[in-house]
């Protein structure tokens, strides 16, 4: 399965509830909490992408699970990528992101 069929194949539950919209963030795919973006998939690299608090993704890097996700240079603290597919870390980081963003939903950033 490719990162991108994993990443749907994971989205797909999700897309029942109706605060969760498919869209595109950067040209990327991703999903929505309410029009918040929290997770996405760089085609290019083939990574998993998830919007979590900041100390989060800096201990998801830290423990060289995640990188830092850095379009163009500029670096997202509050995102992180996730360049290895794994069925169950995908799954279980997409929730977090997703609880994140249901969280912070109304919350200005």
């Amino acid at each position: 399965m490719s990162p991108e069929e994993l990443f749907w194949d994971l989205a797909e539950p999700m897309l029942t509830d109706p605060a969760i919209t498919r869209s595109t963030m950067m040209g990327l795919p991703c999903l929505r909490h309410d029009g918040r973006f929290f997770a996405s998939l760089d085609r290019h690299g083939q990574a998993l992408i998830v919007k979590l608090p900041r100390q989060r993704v800096t201990q998801l890097i830290q423990d060289g699970i995640g990188r830092p996700f850095a379009p163009a240079g500029k670096v997202f603290r509050e995102w992180v990528a996730l360049p290895d597919p794994d069925e169950q870390r995908w799954h279980d980081l997409i929730a977090e992101a997703r609880t994140n963003a249901s969280a912070t939903t109304g919350r200005e950033d």
